[in-house]
């Protein structure tokens, strides 16, 4: 089924393999910045810092500064550390926020925990925590980084609008992603490389703000100071590349796997392609962030011509799982009346 079990090595190794760069690439990519910072600050001209940046002198002005890449290193890695720090504890809190969830138990929502924790006794997992959506959109995710931290989050109207065979494929989909590591992959792509984002952009904005106030090359340090300030954009720009291409880099074969490891711990490939079926076109959860996007069933966000699309076409999964896993078709279209 989609590759069977040496595609599923291969892809959670491929999945360490990249949360591995994503830890290391963070605090290269802080050093970057960093490094932007002081000489794009030089370059405008603030009072704070010499004018080495005069005519003629851009390219030494460079040099010089590359001495402050050890104060910048140290900066960079310290400011990462306590990042991962906070986000290692406090990430799920921050998702939470960012989607509205709530954690229940099993007194809350007796049958969804049942559904959920008879799956990870029959593959032997340990239980995740769950947590619901207050939203009639058909949507789930899992997250987490480590095992303890794993949550499954389904939304208010996932549970009203499919039935009880659904709803389990629904979880073992999520199941799977936490068994493949593609929910760690996320998290970790949605911490660190959300916060380079932000930080670039920041950086962009104070540009502005600072050319705005230094009027030209009249207070930049000249044609020097004009080169600094070019190649100090152009590092912030390449590491704000970096970031985003690191995101639309991971494979959205994920949903395909997650999708057949759905079918392997339900043996019901019917109820994950109906469940598809009334998830696509009723999906979309308002003011959800982006990056957290990433981690849904399905995202409606297709990006410019689906070219930086996070999943695959619905349409797609149902027809791998039609194809592979012997499934068919309950629906002839995808709407679902409401309740």
């Amino acid at each position: 089924m989609l590759g069977g079990a040496t595609g599923l090595r291969t892809h959670i190794w491929n999945n360490n393999l990249r949360s591995v760069f994503l830890l290391a690439a963070f605090p290269v990519l802080l050093v970057a910045i960093g490094y932007a910072l002081t000489i794009l600050m030089t370059g405008f001209g603030e009072p704070s810092y010499t004018q080495s940046g005069k005519d003629g002198a851009g390219l030494d002005f460079l040099t010089s500064e590359a001495s402050r890449l050890p104060i910048i290193a140290a900066w960079s890695l310290g400011i990462a550390g306590v990042w991962f720090v906070i986000a290692w504890f406090f990430h799920q809190s921050m998702i939470n926020a960012a989607t509205g969830a709530r954690p229940v138990d099993r007194k809350a929502e007796p049958e969804l925990y049942n559904l959920l924790e008879n799956l990870c006794i029959s593959r032997g997992l340990t239980m995740p925590k769950l947590a619901i959506i207050e939203t009639g959109a058909l949507n789930a995710y899992a997250s987490g980084v480590r095992e303890g931290q794993y949550t499954v989050t389904v939304t208010r109207g996932l549970m009203q609008r499919l039935d009880k065979a659904e709803l389990e494929a629904v979880l073992a989909h999520e199941l799977s992603h936490i068994r493949h590591h593609d929910v760690r992959l996320l998290v970790i792509s949605i911490i660190f490389v959300g916060i380079i984002s932000f930080v670039a952009e920041i950086m962009f904005r104070r540009m502005f703000w600072m050319g705005l106030r230094a009027g030209g090359d009249r207070r930049s340090g000249g044609r020097g100071g004009g080169l600094v300030i070019v190649i100090a954009i152009a590092i912030i720009a390449v590491a704000y590349f970096l970031a985003i291409m690191i995101r639309f880099s991971l494979s959205r074969r994920r949903e395909f796997m997650a999708d057949a490891g759905a079918v392997e711990l339900t043996r019901n490939p019917d109820a994950m392609i109906s469940a598809l079926e009334k998830i696509s076109g009723n999906s979309d959860i308002e003011d959800s962030p982006d990056e957290v996007r990433e981690m849904f069933i399905e995202n409606p966000k297709s990006g410019f011509m689906g070219v930086f699309a996070t999943h695959p076409p619905i349409e797609k999964r149902i027809d791998m799982l039609i194809e592979h896993a012997g499934g068919k078709r309950r629906l002839r279209g995808s709407a679902v009346p409401e309740v």
